[in-house]
């Protein structure tokens, strides 16, 4: 993508370069009487404001009616001062993008200030090196006769089955494309079948494994990748119109590395597009339990893929909720790592420091092996951060403290099932403890995801191939990227001093509690910790009843949702928050409850 990119900014630099010096016919006279001024004396500094005049003419009334965008009051002498030297002193500075001299800015290059979630004197959880990990041993289960039950196995049933012979990984991979080419008309969460790579990786582990080698407990396990992962001769598309024929030459970290563990890739699954919700363009993915709602987003393939048991394990990503949502919507155990500990290399970006990689599975415990194959640093991430991890199965979850916010179990988006997860807690020996929040305006973080994103995909959207995309609804990306542009760039230094503030609060809640226990879609929490970059593990633990279909989308009156009568039966869930880097910890809680209400095991019907 970096190539495909500079290719289209040289493309267009020309044409750049025209547009700036039609609009600014005025500036080259400016510039003109600028370079003819008389040469400063030695020694003489230089000042701001003096740069030769470019870029198009503006006046107080323009000013005026800006102040409306950044909610700022001037005078009529501020505006007129202003617009007085804004040629000379501002517009310059985005000559890098305006031209004359342009700049192409690679996906490679990330931005120069990195954001890292451990504040000044934070250690890691655990260190790093010396990393403990264990699971529970596999209860002897003879392979079911039946290719179903076979293909909603857990990750250590399957891998335990690989390992003794009971199954080859070519005869599970056939199953999982079998699966996947049958049940893909009703989800649209498959983009592309990568059968042939599929069928070449099972024949490889099933050899290696005739051999004596046996990589670990990934070895031959079909898996499905989110698709803004870069698999090597195989497109890779962001779910988006504009890059539905892009073929990247190298593998993701992530991907390679699940190669090096033995995985076998089947398929690329769908996102919607550029990482937003649920609709890409080869349409809605849907949800395996509510075929008539999508199933949110925006690691909606991985979602409903893993639910209806077409891969035994996917990898999606989140930046604002992109893998605890569709968890939700389809019943998944979705693992959020905390920011740094997998690297992003040759994933798509969308913001350089919220996006974050992690495993979507059938269970607690399949979600921590997957993790613990992919976590690690890499020079392609500046991000990424070595880090250990530790977990044990069968570790105590006894006087563990549950930090919980009292008035939010009783308000929306709380449920019965939420209510109900809580009352396990002193049952599982843990201990609910109640913690707070300021009274802040999270949302308010959320210019840095704008401005990140419309920086990200400035090309696509000032050439306006961001039209292509299918939705052009006022809370798509089209219209959120072009807003961006008139975000003020004070107001964003603001929000990443208030993010630093955010932190320190994050701080405050983990010196009194080891995990916190949420409504997974608590927009608060949801905010915070993708900000803050905490992990989380998003558990079914329950059942509710919807009567209209849900949306990640703004409510559209011409578009209403179909309604239910009587009403439909999906599942739902809590999410487990941990502390920085202690995914263990958190795991042990999220598996506790997952054993303890038993309902992870029911399948969505029709699958």
């Amino acid at each position: 993508m970096a190539r495909e990119k500079d290719t289209q900014a040289q493309q267009t630099a020309g044409p750049s370069r025209r547009r700036f010096l039609a609009r600014g016919a005025l500036g080259l006279v400016g510039a003109a009487a600028a370079g003819a001024q008389t040469p400063l004396p030695p020694g003489a500094p230089p000042a701001f404001g003096t740069a030769p005049a470019v870029g198009p003419v503006v006046s107080g009334e323009t000013f005026a009616q800006a102040e409306a965008l950044v909610e700022i009051e001037m005078t009529a002498r501020d505006r007129a001062e202003a617009a007085g030297n804004w040629r000379q002193a501002m517009a310059p500075l985005l000559e890098r993008r305006a031209g004359p001299r342009t700049v192409p800015l690679p996906d490679a290059v990330a931005p120069a200030t990195v954001w890292h979630p451990l504040l000044p004197g934070q250690q890691l959880a655990g260190g790093i090196g010396g990393e403990t990990f264990a699971i529970r041993p596999v209860p002897a289960r003879p392979l079911p006769a039946s290719d179903a039950e076979i293909a909603f196995a857990t990750v250590p049933e399957l891998g335990a089955w690989i390992k003794t012979r009971q199954i080859s990984s070519a005869r599970l991979t056939q199953i999982y494309l079998d699966r996947l080419r049958q049940y893909d008309p009703k989800l649209h969460c498959v983009i592309t079948l990568t059968a042939e790579l599929a069928l070449a990786q099972a024949q490889q582990a099933d050899a290696e494994l005739a051999a004596g080698r046996y990589r670990g407990p990934l070895h031959g396990l079909p898996w499905g990748a989110k698709d803004l992962l870069d698999t090597a001769g195989i497109r890779t598309t962001y779910g988006a119109e504009p890059f539905r024929d892009r073929v990247p030459e190298k593998n993701a970290v992530v991907v390679q590395r699940l190669a090096d563990a033995g995985a076998v890739l089947v398929a690329k699954l769908s996102l919607g597009a550029l990482a937003l919700n649920d609709v890409w363009f080869g349409g809605q993915t849907r949800n395996p339990w509510l075929l008539e709602e999508g199933a949110s987003g925006s690691s909606a393939g991985p979602g409903a893929a893993v639910a209806a048991g077409l891969v035994a394990f996917a990898i999606g990503s989140e930046t604002g909720g992109s893998i605890v949502s569709p968890s939700m919507r389809c019943g998944v155990e979705g693992l959020r790592p905390t920011y740094g500990r997998v690297a992003r290399t040759g994933a798509m970006t969308l913001c350089w420091s919220l996006d974050k990689l992690g495993p979507m599975a059938r269970g607690v415990e399949d979600t921590m092996l997957v993790l613990q194959a992919i976590t690690g640093p890499d020079a392609g991430d500046v991000a990424s951060v070595p880090s250990s991890l530790h977990f044990n199965a069968n570790y105590t979850v006894n006087g563990l403290r549950v930090g919980y916010f009292p008035d939010w179990l009783n308000q929306p988006p709380a449920t019965e099932v939420d209510r109900a997860a809580f009352a396990l807690l002193p049952k599982l020996g843990m201990v609910p403890t109640p913690v707070s929040l300021p009274d802040w305006p999270y949302d308010s973080l959320q210019l840095i995801l704008f401005a990140e994103g419309a920086a990200s995909f400035e090309e696509l959207t000032l050439s306006h191939r961001v039209d292509q995309l299918t939705m052009q609804v006022p809370d798509a990306w089209p219209n959120s990227f072009r807003q961006a542009r008139f975000l003020s760039a004070v107001d964003f230094v603001q929000a990443d001093r208030m993010r630093r503030r955010v932190a320190e609060e994050m701080a405050r809640i983990f010196s009194a509690v080891d995990v916190l226990l949420v409504p997974s879609l608590r927009d608060e929490t949801l905010t915070i910790t993708n900000f803050t970059g905490h992990p989380s593990l998003t558990v079914r633990t329950g059942f509710v009843e919807v009567s209209e279909a849900r949306s990640d989308w703004a409510p559209d009156p011409a578009h209403p949702l179909p309604r239910f009568s009587p009403p439909r039966r999906v599942p739902h869930g809590v999410t487990f928050i941990g502390r920085l880097f202690d995914e263990g910890t958190m795991a042990s809680a999220a598996l506790a409850m997952e054993r303890a209400t038993g309902a992870v095991g029911e399948r969505p019907p029709g699958f």
